[in-house]
């Protein structure tokens, strides 16, 4: 417990107040053990060739070459072990300390490596106990949910908000799509600055969190309509770390066999969020108005602001290491002490870094085609369920006279298919999948996919079903079984998809979910814009019909980047393509 509360933000500033008297870090106990966190290896090839990685030995006949032109190399001193090393001797006449190994006056740096010491380090988060992770899990889930629930929270106030403040239907959604719009466009921003070292994830998840907890006030106590739209589309700005670093989180602390089933519980937040707020919302409408709604939603998130504050550790490696980085040097005074993600982020010019913020989601979206296809299946999937969320008022107050708190009971159906679908697709995982990896712990992306082929169809199945079920004269529980489909295919696209993209984009996964978020939340916004205008129109049989044959078109995109998707890779400069 010690050990959890010191590494959240809550106990670096309590560290920081007392100025690290309070909850010190074993190497402030005792600082002998400085030297083994200290990789000799690591050290030995900065001083080598200026990288912490050899490069790859060049072809054999360039090697023949270079022998004769120079016969006599100088031979390098041998490596040391790091537990022998004085990591506070910082200047030896040229040689790398650390190492014991002469620094190359053209390619070395003279550099102590901070890494792990061993692939047991306690602090590593690929290491924590299974309690420890499962907590931080949870709390992922519920900030998630605390997020995501905003938005569908909203819907059940639509009606009460037009009245209010003398706006069309339409005009009141747009309170619900500039939130799904905001947090779409908040993670361009967020994610990339959870990657920054110096910074971490647990900063971006407090600090944004704490302005979307205080900006509910001013939304609830809106004077005017345009002030009301505003609120809501910066408080889904500030809100969405978690919806897009949260699966970072997540990929921080669980190797690639075993990210799924993190992700799979996180999925499972994420969708309660949708489905729980209708059902929340409504109650809330008929006894106090749609304020209540905003009210309801600064509580829960400010809840969830105390206790990941306390409780939630930072998941970052790169923050992690450049903390202890940090500690070593002041310790030491050895100012050669560096960690590699603090060389990566060296080497980096500020044109770089705008490019990586700015640029490369885009990039990734739109010039490979593999995250082309995927991301507009997901959005497809995305607007889809925004779209078909604006018909369970129709459906269930028109046709089956639900009152405005019953309605949302509605959508409980969806969850309970969420629980239906999780025990088999963690079956499906340990039983097929995680025995695919090699003894590297690397799986050929495309084996992410087929839990796919399912959910492809389990979507136009719902919608189908929803479509011609919904009569007066067929008992209100029928459609409710049907809307299980959609969170059955929903979660098994999204679980393949998210996992996928991560798997073949390991380099570049922040930007390539970033873009995902950007691209599904931008369908997510504009579909319930004319949702009403489509089932007035159609009726709610060919409405939900004609969003069940757009679905279907979308049916073979899972299925044509398993077969040619290892071509695909080979073909990008950006994707792995070592299988």
């Amino acid at each position: 417990m010690k050990e959890l509360f010191r590494d959240t933000v809550a106990g670096q500033l309590l560290r920081l107040v007392t100025r690290d008297r309070i909850l010190p870090y074993p190497e402030e106990i005792d600082p002998s053990i400085c030297q083994k966190y200290i990789n000799a290896e690591k050290s030995e090839n900065m001083a080598r060739v200026g990288s912490t990685n050899l490069p790859p030995p060049p072809p054999k006949e360039e090697e023949e070459k270079t022998e004769e032109q120079s016969p006599s190399s100088e031979s390098r001193h041998p490596s040391t072990n790091s537990s022998t090393t004085n990591v506070s001797d910082t200047n030896n006449h040229g040689t790398n300390t650390a190492s014991n190994t002469k620094v190359d006056p053209e390619k070395g740096r003279d550099a102590h490596i901070v890494d792990w010491y061993g692939p047991t380090d306690p602090d590593n988060p690929q290491n924590w106990g299974v309690v420890k992770k499962v907590w931080v899990t949870f709390e992922i889930c519920l900030l998630t949910f605390s997020v995501y629930i905003g938005s569908a929270i909203y819907t059940a106030g639509i009606l009460d908000v037009s009245e209010t403040f003398g706006v069309s239907r339409v005009a009141a959604t747009l309170g619900l799509t500039l939130f799904v719009l905001g947090y779409g466009v908040g993670p361009m921003l967020w994610s990339p600055l959870s990657e920054i070292p110096q910074i971490g994830r647990g900063p971006i998840y407090i600090g944004t969190l704490a302005l979307f907890v205080i900006l509910q006030v001013p939304t609830a106590l809106a004077t005017n309509f345009g002030m009301l739209l505003a609120f809501r589309f910066i408080t889904g700005f500030v809100g969405s770390p978690s919806l897009a670093t949260g699966g970072a989180s997540i990929g921080d602390m669980y190797t690639p066999a075993k990210r799924t089933y993190g992700m799979a519980v996180w999925g499972v937040g994420a969708v309660c969020g949708p489905v729980l707020g209708p059902l929340v919302g409504g109650f809330a409408v008929e006894a106090r108005g749609w304020t209540w709604t905003i009210w309801e939603l600064m509580w829960l998130s400010g809840f969830t602001l105390v206790l990941i504050t306390l409780f939630m550790p930072e998941t970052s490696s790169a923050n992690i290491l450049y903390r202890r980085t940090q500690r070593l040097r002041k310790l030491t005074g050895n100012d050669k002490l560096i960690c590699e993600p603090e060389l990566e982020g060296q080497d980096m010019t500020g044109r770089e870094i705008a490019q990586m913020v700015l640029v490369r989601p885009f990039t990734l979206c739109f010039t490979e085609p593999m995250v082309s296809l995927l991301n507009l299946y997901i959005a497809l999937i995305y607007g889809l369920l925004y779209i078909w969320f604006e018909s369970f008022p129709i459906v269930f107050t028109e046709i089956y006279h639900f009152s405005l708190g019953l309605e949302g009971t509605a959508f409980v159906g969806i969850l309970v298919g969420v629980f239906a679908v999780l025990p088999p697709f963690i079956y499906y995982q340990r039983k097929y999948i995680e025995p695919k990896f090699n003894d590297k712990g690397e799986l050929q992306p495309e084996w992410r996919l087929p839990p796919s082929f399912v959910g492809a169809f389990a979507i136009p199945l719902c919608l189908f079903w929803f479509a011609w079920t919904s009569r007066p004269d067929i008992h209100w529980i029928v459609p409710i079984i049907g809307t299980a489909w959609f969170s059955i295919g929903a979660f098994l696209l999204f679980n393949s998809v998210l996992n996928y993209l991560s798997d073949a984009y390991p380099k570049y996964a922040a930007s390539v979910l970033a873009g995902n978020d950007f691209f599904r939340s931008s369908f997510g916004a504009g579909f319930p814009l004319f949702a009403t205008a489509m089932y007035e129109k159609l009726g709610v049989g060919w409405a939900s019909s004609t969003l069940g044959f757009i679905s279907i078109a979308f049916i073979p995109i899972p299925f044509i980047l398993f077969k040619y998707g290892a071509k695909l890779r080979h073909r990008s400069k950006y994707a792995m393509k070592e299988f």
